[in-house]
């Protein structure tokens, strides 16, 4: 009998990847799974792609997850909170959702709206003393798909002093799925086919929780909605801070040689999103504009890996004592 673990919100795209990811790991046992419209039905009616995987969903409530010896929350944000309250805690918890990822109880008011729950021990293991935190940890607040995506590519710069925390601007473009699954006019095929669309611009609530992570102290974000199903492509600008100088890409490069998920690409390849799908990896690439001056970062990875489950079940690892690659793809799938 391996490490008991049960999923809340497994209907959702998130829910799906950490089942999949879940039915492949070999120190993990998948003891429920539970969803709130689809109780009741076999995980095949909501996720074909799990043929094979025995298990029918059940209604989400405490008795049933306290069963496990670790639960994942991927439930709609500000949902995480009251469920896990009436945990044991004995139960280990990773929380998908941003309940527990901001200090700042103004922030969270700010961009979320309703009372502040807490903050938990945050879950990018990538970055300084971080790992050993999560390991300590019984209750871990997964980053979220675009803060995981800019963090990574900003973070090493900001911490190094090469740039300026004061002078940020990210244009990133996440496929559909970071959307999540309900229906919705605006995630159509007939309204996102051939077309790309800015939203909450100006007031995207991954900023805060960017900030927090990096250093950063002005950050300005235009997210964009793509045409594709999963995957995050950020291109993180910043200029140099007063009198620093050095390579960007040396910097991330010294940053994350002994990381098995984050990989600064070769001179002259850059990230493209396809190249991440279903894998738990991070490709990053970095050079200074000739024009302005300005550090350049690109940063690709699956919004549904290490931008959700897969960097959740990472995290779940080091909870459990267990390699952090374990079950976990460094490789993409495409095409």
């Amino acid at each position: 009998m391996g490490i008991r673990v049960a999923v809340a919100g497994a209907s959702g795209y998130a829910g799906g990847e950490l089942l999949r990811l879940l039915a492949g790991h070999p120190e993990f046992d998948l003891v429920a799974a539970t969803a709130h419209s689809q109780a009741g039905s076999h995980v095949t009616a909501v996720h074909p792609q799990l043929a094979g995987l025995d298990l029918t969903l059940t209604a989400t409530d405490a008795a049933g997850l306290s069963e496990a010896d670790l639960v994942f929350l991927a439930l709609p944000h500000g949902q995480s909170a009251a469920l896990a309250a009436q945990l044991p805690e004995s139960v280990k918890v990773v929380d998908l959702g941003a309940d527990f990822r901001l200090q700042d109880a103004a922030l969270w008011e700010r961009y979320y709206g309703g009372a502040h729950a807490g903050t938990w021990t945050y879950g990018l293991p990538e970055l300084p003393g971080r790992r050993e935190l999560i390991a300590a940890s019984d209750r871990v607040a997964n980053t979220g798909c675009y803060a995981a995506t800019i963090t990574l590519a900003l973070a090493p710069l900001i911490a190094s002093g090469l740039a300026d925390p004061a002078d940020v601007v990210v244009v990133a473009s996440s496929g559909t799925s970071g959307a999540g699954r309900s229906a919705k006019v605006n995630l159509l095929a007939s309204e996102i086919m051939g077309d790309l669309s800015p939203y909450k611009v100006g007031a995207h609530q991954h900023v805060p929780e960017i900030k927090q992570a990096t250093g950063a102290t002005s950050l300005s974000m235009t997210p964009v909605l793509a045409p594709m199903p999963r995957g995050i492509l950020a291109t993180v600008t910043a200029r140099f801070a007063a009198s620093a100088t050095g390579d960007p890409r040396e910097v991330l490069a010294a940053a994350y040689a002994d990381e098995p998920f984050v990989h600064v690409l070769p001179e002259g390849s850059w990230p493209h999103t396809a190249a991440t799908a279903g894998s738990n990896s991070c490709h990053l690439q970095a050079t200074v504009d000739v024009d302005s001056g300005r550090i350049v970062v690109v940063s690709a990875l699956d919004n549904l890996g290490k931008g959700a489950a897969g960097q959740a079940v990472q995290c779940a690892n080091l909870m459990s004592g267990l390699p952090e690659t374990m079950g976990l793809s460094v490789f993409g799938v495409a095409p």
